[in-house]
């Protein structure tokens, strides 16, 4: 599935403007003294090899009013499901889904402004829930650009998107370690080359997919690939509850953080490592924390409830 079809062949001056463009863009690269950015253009489909393995990606985007979704509403669904191999190739894009919704109250003007999206665009408008489920339920994996963001809003909207595992694109590849500056979406497209209509849900789902799409300079495999390796891994989420307030910044050094929601989790300082650093972390809060044997909470976390209020 392509995300666009052409409906024609491009004429002969066409393919020669086409052809001087690049000419001069592969000129103006290679003299050092400017890089030239591309406009994101449509993935071509590709045929997955025969025998290949395949699953639906389906990278999700939601504009709201404001950071709370306890709070705050969704004014802007959009979904771009695509087709990839077990080992992170990105073979085709699918149609998209995009929707918008009237809020209760008026869109603050700071988002308008940021998003371009006003009161009149929304006017009438609701997301349907059965569409929303219909699209969603082909996914064996949905991804967002800070995860932990858009998965508590959309489970407010769908429970469909409970019972699927998540990935974070921004959270789970080392952008840094890549040789990118930030891990904002415009910031990494701008580093791979290309720039695209920022602060829309739909363009910023296609941006990020052709980010996955692309192969990370030193890791020299799909950026897909490696959020799979991650997203495939479970972690341990392990509080420090009632831990002496004095050592509260020997753990923020160590890299807990407060939890101050007090949802379902307790309001303490917590920290999220790796199967094989659960044993040595709870060793080290028994040592050197509380100084004693303790019943210390931990919780197992997976892709099925990870970036949620479960976690």
């Amino acid at each position: 599935m392509a995300l666009f079809s052409a409906t024609g062949k491009p004429d002969g001056s066409d393919r020669n403007q086409n052809t001087e463009l690049e000419a001069m863009a592969k000129a103006l690269n290679s003299s050092g003294r400017y890089r030239v950015l591309r406009r994101l253009e449509p993935r071509l489909a590709a045929v997955p090899p025969e025998g290949t393995e395949t699953r639906i990606g389906l990278f999700v985007d939601v504009e709201t009013t404001g950071l709370d979704p306890t709070s705050d509403e969704i004014i802007e669904l959009a979904m771009l499901p695509f087709t990839y191999g077990l080992d992170g190739t990105i073979f085709n894009v699918g149609m998209p889904f995009q929707q918008f919704r009237e809020p209760s109250q008026p869109i603050p003007a700071a988002i308008s402004a940021l998003t371009g999206i006003t009161d009149e665009m929304v006017a009438g408008n609701a997301i349907a829930a059965a569409e929303v489920a219909a699209f969603v339920s082909p996914a064996s994996l949905v991804i967002a650009h800070n995860a932990a963001f858009d998965r508590r809003f959309l489970e407010r909207l769908s429970d469909a998107f409970i019972t699927k595992p998540w990935a974070c694109s921004m959270t789970q590849i080392d952008w840094a370690g890549e040789g990118f500056e930030g891990t904002k979406l415009a910031y990494l497209a701008t580093g791979a080359g290309f720039f695209y209509e920022r602060h829309r849900a739909f363009q910023d789902c296609a941006a990020a997919v052709e980010l996955l799409s692309l192969s990370l300079p030193k890791a020299a495999m799909p950026a897909m690939s490696r959020l799979l390796e991650r997203a495939r891994l479970s972690n341990w989420r392990i509080w420090a509850e009632n831990s002496p307030f004095g050592l509260k910044d020997v753990l923020k050094a160590r890299g807990y953080r407060w939890n101050a929601e007090g949802s379902q989790s307790p309001r303490s300082w917590y920290i999220d490592v790796d199967d094989d650093a659960k044993e040595s972390e709870l060793s080290y809060l028994r040592t050197e924390i509380y100084r004693r044997e303790v019943d210390i909470k931990r919780r197992k976390i997976t892709a099925y409830d990870r970036f949620s209020d479960r976690s």
